[in-house]
């Protein structure tokens, strides 16, 4: 029988109350009557009829209770709809961040198999990750026994030519053993196999989903025909899935690897990717290990060249950077305050209405409703007002994600979009019910423990020590959350306002630039190139309103080559990051377009071409670093295999972005640039600063390019200050979400606590009313009411303040300089705080200085 009753409690408590003694009774009879082979049926019957029907009394029983939770909430509406909107707010922030924090650093790339993936690197002093040399490349990949499949990849920027209007697309060119480690098949068609990538192979390309649809059609007759790539011929052999995207959302189609001869000369000559796939049971520990004794080998044997060259090996999914990384946990902490916060809020509100049911309690529990009926009523109301405030709060999560996508790293090789999927409401589902069990019953679980419902139906006259101990640790989670959310935002805010005031090294103000990446090989000679720039430059100068106009291989902010720096006539070997320099190549009026000044020497000239000695203008860090007591004009040094001598002296620009370490530029004469060599680094970005408005010119710009070649596509078309702002957009939106999470915040707490305060006030009025008649001054009454909430505020403050600094030490990497315990920041947060803090108490206090004792006495 003691099995039987431990079946019972599969029933509610009042069920089994009321008839599990004779239930337990009858199946005693019918047990002692049954044989041995009818007693195992007997068992059998009765355990599928208890466990169908305690579901359809649970069911009944919840019936009831929802009929009587909608029935009271319909009487106090005000109350339903402030608690769903505090639990919407709070779900809706922590399910938004939690989507993009998953999107990026949780769920498996959509690749089979993607903890396999690794990305090798080549190391050098100060630069942890550098792209491999074809050299090395071949070495590792001829050496290495830890992996199945090691693939190179580099980028790709073509020009297409298959509509009316020419395009430039970005892609990547990739050896075969890319596809064989990432393993997706393609939709149609085949990937690239080992003979793809040699050298006497015809070009092929596999096209991605969304450029067939948007430049063949979707049409399936494009595999095996050819289409022009810069002029080249390519044979398209396949098409890969919707949902295929590497190395990142950008790439659109990708071309196979076919090495050179001469691409082998150089051991230094760094610009593979690599990826790879793990073999079956070797670890991440083990392939590093591996690698590594293949990187002392080459040392070894190439001491010249790989005297400081290691080899890393990065799991794929690591390969996120550390401030994006910070930047989405961040993201997260300040969600979980607005939750904290809203939560605690929730708590205040179910306890207010709690004690305020008292006598309603108490009649229920007079006339026989039991301790664990009235606890499952109170806790289907948490439980439905989070319900319903969890699924405003998926609504509000739909909405904000996709502004937060912006915080998704570019890199990341996933072409869908984040979005709420199943995992995300899952986790919005957890959320919600554990907002509504934990802090929705907290309160009432607190009052009717120990005395369990006859507490909470006493009708107790003060609130007790329990009670408001239970209160004050609502008021200060509350200033803790609010502090530690506003001292972040006001970190950041600083931050972001020294990224902004950042001086770029040019000027950004009426300045329009885009970009015509030249074909290859039509434009692989520089007699050729010279004729576009001519034609192309002397007509946008002629334009009104056109100031200047130049070329340069790579536009500030958007990177470029780095090349290793020989003094003295030593060629340099190796690429510590101290020795290495941007190499930019230019037309004359560059430095004079973007305002950069000459501070030594002069400009390039149309007359530095090749039959004259090599010459380079040097920014100042550069002059400082090889140079620092003696002039630079004059001197020479081996850079981008060729000995130069520096003719000029100019400001330092941000090559690389506004927070970026940006190494000291190199400027070299276009015209000084060899034939069908180092091609890629040829002038392709325009420059063209106006008296007025530069988007107003950019329709006659488009005409001029056209006009001198009708094939050649123009793209990444914005001013100078757009340029600049894209540096701090991910900043910008970070803040934006940020501030909103925290003036959230900052009202859900300052309603919060003065909500809870008040109903302390509220709670001890017996006890103000009979100090009062005792004799105690008004001043003696807001001394009590004013020393209780100090004593919570620097309680809540000190906490907060403390777990502010953890939290600005966290994200020192998004700081740009600002220290974590920046005063500034912590005093105005402290005296924000301190000030809702005094408004919340004022009208509790002057509410209690009014109280009549008489009437608040007879009243109790």
């Amino acid at each position: 029988m003691t099995l039987y009753r431990w079946l019972l409690h599969l029933y509610p408590t009042s069920f089994r109350n009321e008839y599990g003694a004779d239930m337990a009774a009858m199946f005693e009879r019918r047990v002692s009557r049954a044989g041995f082979g009818a007693r195992l049926a007997l068992w059998l019957e009765t355990i599928v009829d208890i466990a169908s029907n305690a579901a359809l009394v649970h069911l009944d029983v919840l019936r009831q209770d929802l009929n009587y939770v909608a029935r009271t909430l319909r009487r106090s509406p005000g109350f339903a709809i402030a608690a769903a909107l505090i639990v919407s707010l709070g779900i809706g922030a922590t399910t938004a961040a939690f989507s993009i924090t998953d999107f990026v650093l949780l769920r498996p790339l959509p690749f089979p198999d993607s903890d396999r993936l690794v990305n090798l690197w080549e190391v050098h002093p100060g630069i942890s990750e550098m792209d491999f040399s074809p050299l090395n490349y071949r070495d590792l990949k001829a050496s290495v026994s830890s992996v199945e499949a090691l693939g190179a990849y580099r980028g790709l920027a073509v020009n297409l030519m298959a509509g009316s209007e020419p395009r430039h697309i970005q892609g990547a060119v990739v050896s075969a053993d890319v596809f064989a480690a990432l393993r997706i098949d393609p939709i149609a068609g085949r990937v690239f196999v080992d003979d793809d990538d040699l050298e006497t192979a015809p070009a092929t390309v596999v096209l991605s989903y969304r450029l067939w649809q948007t430049e063949f059609g979707g049409d399936s007759a494009i595999l095996g025909q050819k289409i022009a790539l810069d002029g080249r011929p390519y044979i398209v052999v396949g098409i890969m899935p919707q949902t295929f995207s590497f190395p990142n959302r950008d790439a659109e189609l990708w071309a196979a690897m076919q090495f050179r001869p001469e691409e082998f000369a150089d051991r230094n000559d760094n610009y593979l990717d690599t990826i790879a796939r793990l073999r079956p049971g070797v670890s991440l520990d083990q392939a590093r290990a591996d690698v590594a004794l293949v990187a002392e080998r080459l040392r070894r044997e190439y001491p010249r060249e790989n005297a400081h060259t290691g080899m890393s090996v990065v799991a794929l999914r690591d390969e996120v950077s550390e401030r994006s990384r910070v930047a989405l946990l961040a993201l997260c902490g300040a969600a979980l305050c607005v939750l904290l916060i809203a939560c605690a809020n929730l708590a205040g509100l179910l306890l207010a209405r709690a004690t305020a049911r008292t006598r309603e309690l108490a009649v229920r529990a007079a006339l026989g409703a039991g301790r664990d009926r009235l606890t499952r009523q109170l806790l289907t109301e948490s439980l439905l007002l989070a319900g319903v405030g969890g699924l405003v709060g998926v609504g509000l999560a739909a909405a904000a994600v996709p502004l937060l996508s912006r915080l998704v790293p570019a890199a990341l090789p996933v072409a869908a979009p984040p979005s709420i999927d199943l995992r995300v409401l899952l986790f919005a589902f957890v959320a919600t019910a554990v907002t509504g069990l934990v802090f929705g019953m907290a309160p009432v679980l607190r009052t009717a423990r120990d005395g369990a419902i006859h507490g909470l139906v006493s009708a107790s006259r003060a609130g007790g020590g329990a009670k408001q101990r239970v209160r004050s640790v609502l008021v200060i989670a509350e200033i803790v959350a609010s502090v530690a959310l506003l001292v972040s935002t006001g970190l950041l805010l600083k931050a972001m306002w020294r990224v902004q005031a950042i001086d770029p090294g040019f000027r950004t103000e009426r300045t329009l630039t885009l970009r015509t990446a030249l074909p290859m090989p039509k434009y692989e000679t520089v007699a050729a190139r010279d004729r576009f720039y001519a034609a192309v430059l002397d007509s946008i100068r002629a334009l009104p309103g056109v100031s200047s106009a130049a070329y340069v291989g790579f536009a500030p902010m958007r990177g470029g080559p780095n090349f290793p720096v020989g003094i003295n006539g030593v060629a340099p070997l190796d690429r510590s990051l101290a020795d290495v320099a941007s190499f930019l190549t230019v037309t004359p009026g560059y430095f004079a377009t973007l305002g950069i000044p000459i501070r030594e020497g002069r400009d390039v000239r149309d007359t530095d071409t090749r039959d004259r000695p090599f010459v380079a203008v040097v920014s100042e860090s550069f002059a400082r670093r090889f140079w620092p007591d003696r002039d630079p004009i004059g001197r020479r040094f081996t850079f981008a295999y060729a000995d130069r001598e520096v003719v000029g002296v100019v400001g330092d620009t941000k090559i690389r972005g506004l927070e970026r370490r940006n190494e000291p530029q190199v400027y070299v004469p276009y015209r000084q640039m060899q034939d069908r060599f180092m091609v890629w680094h040829a002038p392709k970005d325009l420059v063209v600063r106006t008296s007025g408005s530069p988007t107003a010119v950019a329709p006659a710009i488009r005409s001029i390019i056209r006009k001198a070649d009708p094939q050649q596509p123009i793209s990444d078309l914005e001013t100078l200050d757009e340029l600049v702002q894209d540096q701090t957009a991910a900043r910008a939106v970070q803040l934006r979400v940020l501030a909103a999470f925290a003036i959230a915040a900052f009202v859900l707490a300052a309603v919060g606590i003065h909500g809870l305060l008040s109903f302390i006030v509220s709670e001890r009025s017996r006890e103000i009313g009979v100090r009062i008649a005792l004799g105690a001054q008004r001043t003696d009454v807001f001394a009590m009411v004013a020393r209780n909430v100090v004593r919570l505020g620097i309680a809540g403050l000190t906490m907060g303040v403390a777990v502010a600094y953890a939290g600005g030490r966290a994200m020192q990497a998004l700081l740009a300089g600002i220290t974590p315990a920046d005063p500034s920041t912590f005093g105005a947060t402290v005296g924000l705080v301190a000030v809702m803090l005094v408004v919340g108490m004022l009208l509790p206090t002057l509410r209690a200085l009014r109280i009549d004792p008489i009437t608040a006495i007879r009243t109790e």
